[in-house]
């Protein structure tokens, strides 16, 4: 008499397959960790840029509550100053912190502005344009807008060469005013140094569109801060305003 032995099914998972699944797991989490990441740092931008225009709309507030003195004999039509140099009324350095609330909380964003005349009395109009930044050291340290001289490239009229010695103020992805038009530009790119070519290569930065101002002229830019570190500057908001 033949008897057949029982057979038994084998329902595991080997060794390899074992492996491929742990690989393909780690893998998704490796996409999925990166995802987080992502969503912090545009959460944060979102936060900030939410912040700064409601800082900025307080921050022209205030300007048009002070005022700015149109009878300056050195403010030029045509010509960017600061807001502190051509304030019609006395105004506490705790005014240009946000909130301007009398907090207990240390403030971190802080405000600043580059007024213009656009047009003669009896016209009255100042542009004026606001820069938000965030905290980078004490209240007195507070970041301004710096001027950095330039010229006008040759070879490209999206293109200014820093001809001041300044180029480390301005880096990729900062935002300039022009001092002569009031107009505001993005930096796409500072170049790279190149010892090869007779201009210095980083002293060239790249625009987001074609230069309107003359062939010689000065730029306002919040510089980075001292030490390194992110670049303090938020936002740029710019408006006209009559006095």
């Amino acid at each position: 008499m033949n008897y057949e032995l029982p057979t038994t099914n084998s329902n595991g998972f080997s060794l390899t397959e074992v492996l491929l699944a742990v690989g393909i797991l780690a893998v998704g989490m490796l996409f999925i960790a990166g995802t987080f990441l992502v969503g912090i740092h545009f959460s944060t931008i979102a936060t900030e840029q939410t912040i700064a225009a409601v800082a900025s709309d307080e921050a022209f507030a205030k300007i048009k509550i002070y005022g700015v003195n149109l009878n300056d004999p050195n403010w030029l039509v045509g010509n960017l100053r600061p807001f502190e140099a051509v304030k019609l009324n006395p105004i506490s350095p705790d005014e240009f912190a946000y909130p301007s609330t009398n907090t207990v909380a240390e403030k971190q964003y802080y405000w600043s502005a580059l007024c213009r005349r656009v047009a003669p009395d009896p016209n009255r109009l100042v542009q004026v344009t606001v820069f938000v930044c965030r905290k980078v050291g004490p209240v007195s340290a507070r970041p301004v807008p710096v001027k950095v001289n330039v010229q006008r490239s040759i070879s490209n009229n999206s293109e200014l060469v820093i001809t001041d010695g300044n180029e480390a103020l301005i880096n990729d992805r900062y935002t300039i005013v022009d001092n002569n038009t009031g107009w505001i530009y993005r930096v796409l790119e500072r170049y790279a140094d190149n010892p090869s070519t007779p201009i210095r290569e980083d002293q060239i930065i790249l625009l987001d569109r074609p230069w309107v101002g003359g062939a010689t002229g000065l730029v306002w830019v919040v510089p980075p801060p001292f030490g390194g570190g992110r670049h303090p500057c938020i936002a740029v908001y710019q408006t006209e305003m009559r006095f």
